[in-house]
């Protein structure tokens, strides 16, 4: 199959937004976000266009003001303080760096890599936004657009900047040699920071199976919906299951009894007199309508009942210690409890953390209502 980095991205943060986008090709428009992002990378494709005089920053300015596209924003007020921080990431990109310093080799390269076993190729896709000859060697830049900065720690691993590399060496196998050579970069527009790490060929190799269990995944058709904050900029809410139900007025399916059953239970459980067996009938109710019309969460004016699988894990001790005693994490997390778990995770190497996750065991389920009060 092929498969891009950012479609990887999708899958990770919600598997069913990935089938609704690179499977059932379902169009979403972009959010104002999105198409800020685009914006200012079209700008600094403009800004480092090789010629003969490099762009002055009032042409760049202007080049950012001609392709901007007001009409995505909620209000003027909403589209002043976008623009004015498009402005402000140019003059700030100016006052750092010099376009005329840099010795461009490629912009916006696109690329496309196999990988797998020769019985099973698979196609990595994507497109580089900047590729620098170096002093001694080259840098691969990708640029950010998003408020939050990483930590080191997470761009000496971070995913995307690995597919990079291995793209950038299909077309210049022979740099492999110089490996130290290569800085991968991350450059977070809005802070003016560039944050930069090397990579090892063990990095890439591990990069690869990445993918390569993702696509495991994909095919073996694994589309379970992740609710999260960057459910607030999907377009594809109205068809999700977590949150069709927010819409019934375009659907009209709704039963008035139903719809009393929500609101009265989500009175209920904010109430300090709540009685149990009450709750639990509006429970048995809600969770059979929620059955019947395919819905994981159900909307009323106070707020939304969403339908939760509560899992508890076990881990493998032995397996766990054999893991993480080598990267002098085993002490951290001793007691085996989620929480100290949680906190090395996120800085762990992508196969390690692999690993840990196949070392969980199912302990029980539950199915239970929460409410989320407006």
């Amino acid at each position: 199959m092929r498969i891009s980095y950012s479609a990887l991205n999708t899958y990770q943060s919600c598997p069913l937004k990935y089938k609704f986008q690179s499977i059932d090709r379902i169009k979403a428009p972009k959010s104002k976000e999105a198409v800020f992002g685009s914006t200012i990378h079209e700008t600094m494709k403009f800004i480092h266009t090789p010629g003969i005089l490099s762009p002055t920053l009032d042409q760049s300015m202007e080049h950012f003001a001609n392709s901007w596209n007001p009409a995505v924003f909620d209000n003027p007020d909403e589209e002043r303080a976008a623009f004015s921080q498009g402005i402000k990431i140019i003059q700030d990109y100016y006052k750092k760096n010099n376009p005329e310093n840099f010795n461009i080799v490629n912009l916006e390269s696109r690329f496309a890599i196999e990988i797998g076993r020769k019985d099973n190729k698979h196609i990595v896709s994507g497109i580089i936004d900047r590729i620098d000859k170096t002093e001694d060697g080259f840098e691969i830049i990708d640029y950010k657009t998003t408020k939050k900065m990483p930590t080191q720690e997470r761009v000496d691993n971070d995913i995307q900047l690995s597919v990079y590399l291995q793209a950038f060496l299909s077309q210049y196998p022979e740099e492999i040699k110089r490996l130290d050579k290569i800085k991968v970069s991350l450059y977070f527009l809005k802070h003016g920071v560039k944050l930069s790490a090397f990579r090892t060929k063990e990095q890439l190799q591990q990069s690869e199976q990445l993918f390569l269990d993702i696509i495991k995944l994909i095919e073996s058709k694994a589309f379970d919906p992740q609710v999260s904050p960057l459910c607030d900029w999907c377009g594809y809410q109205k068809i999700c299951p977590m949150w069709r139900h927010k819409f019934r007025e375009e659907r009209k399916i709704d039963t008035e009894e139903v719809n009393e059953a929500i609101q009265e239970y989500i009175d209920l459980k904010s109430a300090m007199t709540v009685t149990k067996t009450r709750v639990a009938k509006l429970q048995e109710k809600i969770l059979q309508y929620m059955k019947q019309e395919g819905v994981e969460r159900v909307f009323a004016n106070q707020g939304i009942i969403a339908k939760t699988l509560r899992k508890t894990y076990n881990y493998d001790e032995k397996k766990l210690k054999a893991l993480l005693e080598p990267l002098d994490k085993w002490e951290s997390v001793l007691k085996v409890n989620g929480v100290a778990l949680r906190n090395i995770l996120a800085v762990l190497p992508t196969p390690i953390k692999n690993e840990i996750e196949k070392t969980k065991e199912i302990n029980k389920e539950t199915i239970s209502l929460s409410v989320k009060k407006k």
